[in-house]
């Protein structure tokens, strides 16, 4: 499924360029045969969201230079694994989404109808 479409059917948005996002760093949560991760998840970073994460084995908040990643805060937007965004709601602590800059992908791990309960536009 992978496409340039969100999970409404329309044209995917840009997530973020500050920071740059997404697997292929343009801002935008589109995957390929080679994103294992399937990074098509726009989140908005919580703290909720970073502490469990980094809990659960990937710091998304220390930066990391050498790799040009600057470290996340809260409201931060970020492509996220759609399997680590499904684990984070399972545990109760799932960030927020933009739906317009999530790839339609997505919906391969996570109901729309769960999706669209984390919606926001900022």
């Amino acid at each position: 499924m992978n496409s340039t479409n969100n999970v409404l059917g329309e044209s995917l948005e840009l997530c973020s360029c500050k920071p740059k996002t997404g697997y292929f760093r343009d801002g935008y949560c589109r995957t390929a045969g080679i994103d294992m991760g399937k990074h098509t998840i726009c989140a908005v970073m919580t703290e909720d969201f970073l502490t469990f994460t980094e809990t659960s084995g990937n710091d998304l908040s220390t930066p990391r230079p050498e790799f040009d990643f600057p470290g996340l805060k809260p409201g931060d937007r970020w492509c996220l694994c759609a399997l680590r965004w499904k684990e984070a709601w399972l545990a109760g602590c799932a960030p927020l989404v933009v739906l317009e800059s999530c790839e339609e992908s997505a919906l391969e791990s996570v109901p729309l109808e769960v999706l669209k309960m984390y919606a926001t536009t900022s």
